[in-house]
Parts: C-alpha cells; structure tokens; sequence
C-alpha cells in the first residue's frame, strides 16, 4: 500500500492543551462526537477523560487491577480484562469505535486482536510505537543493544512489550488481512506528524509511532 492510498488526518488536534499526549488528542479528533466507544488497555483512564470531555460514551478495559481503581475512582465505566483472551466475549458491533493506544505491541496475538477490534467495532483506532524509527535502529547499529526511548523506557528484561514491529509492518499486516486504512498519522520525536507528501519509507524512519483509523475491508 502506498502513501497516497492513505487519506490523511485533517489536521492536527489543537483544541486541546498540552495536559493530553499528543496520540491521544489525535486519536479523540478521530472519534465522531456521540459515538459509543471501547478503550481497549485504558490504563489509566486518561483518553477516555479526553473522550468524555467530547461528549463521546466512552468504556474501557484494562489488565492491570491499579489502573481499573484509578479509573474507577476518576468515574469512569471500566473493567478488568485482558484483549488476548477478553475480546472474544463482545457481541459484533458493540461499539462506533473500539481503540488499542499504545497497546498492539503487549498483546500475545497481535493479528488476532486487530481481527477482534474490527469485529465488536466499526472502526478500530490503533496506535503503537515505531520499532522502525531511526534511534531504534541507531541503538542497534552502533550500541548493539535492544533500543530504549520515552516511549519504550523499559530494558528488553523486564518490558511488557512482546511483539515489536514498524509502521511498515502494520500496513503490511492490514493489507493481509483486507484492512481499510481510513486515516493515517505519523508523530516524529516531538509530536508533530510527518508530512505526507513525502515518500512512505520516511514515515517509517522518521516516525516515532503511528495512529491509524481503521474499518472492515471489502468483503467483510
């Protein structure tokens, strides 16, 4: 798939102050206002505080006990599972949109829990960081150990993250498994998309994660 073949966000989020990381204001810009939403691996409760703010009916699901008791302390609908094993249990189109922030990269089946997103959604939102970006691939080249950066701060022992892969190897993913990709965002080291008039493979050098709007391909 090439660039063009991806529309591109319009615009990025400004409404917003900078309290908010900058792919999840991204993702919040993508959600129609009124929608009924699933966040998949919550954490925190931080987007869907963005989310409700927009008058979006936003749930979540979130492994860790922590991060369901603060989000449930914050009010928010949100309950303990795992997307690997959990996902299965939602009806078909339960929800306008169902997010995995940050998420895609901790699950045992990857290709299995997109396939689920799509499934209980009618659109999926996924973001990730970039295992493409050029200081992954500087720490590897030079220092000749597994990258670490703001975004993946944790050593190779004791990280959550199982299943890296590029922005290249999710678009790669999506056309295997006849993903439409509606819109497409990649944010460099500061947060700011890489323009998308230049060619795709600078998307996967330049970007530090990427954030995809996606829906059932044809067929589906």
């Amino acid at each position: 798939m090439s660039v063009q073949e991806v529309l591109p966000l319009d615009g990025v989020a400004t409404r917003q102050s900078g309290d908010y990381r900058a792919d999840h204001r991204l993702v919040a810009d993508m959600v129609k206002p009124g929608s009924k939403v699933l966040d998949v691996g919550c954490g925190e409760g931080d987007l869907l505080q963005l989310l409700e703010m927009r008058g979006i009916d936003g749930r979540g699901i979130e492994l860790s006990r922590e991060g369901v008791n603060r989000c449930v302390a914050k009010g928010l609908a949100v309950v303990q599972g795992d997307a690997d094993t959990d996902l299965v249990n939602y009806p078909d189109d339960t929800f306008d949109y169902v997010i995995l922030s940050q998420t895609l990269q901790a699950t045992r089946q990857p290709r299995v829990v997109l396939e689920n997103l799509l499934r209980i959604g009618r659109r999926a939102i996924v973001s990730f960081p970039n295992f493409g970006f050029w200081k992954m691939r500087l720490q590897l080249l030079i220092g000749g150990h597994m990258p670490r950066t703001e975004n993946l701060p944790a050593t190779w022992y004791d990280t959550a993250n199982i299943h890296f892969c590029t922005i290249k190897d999710f678009v790669e993913l999506c056309d295997e498994i006849n993903v439409k990709m509606e819109r497409a965002v990649a944010l460099d080291l500061y947060g700011r998309p890489v323009p998308l008039n230049l060619p795709w493979w600078v998307w996967n050098m330049f970007g530090e994660q990427g954030v995809f709007l996606l829906s059932r391909g044809g067929g589906k």
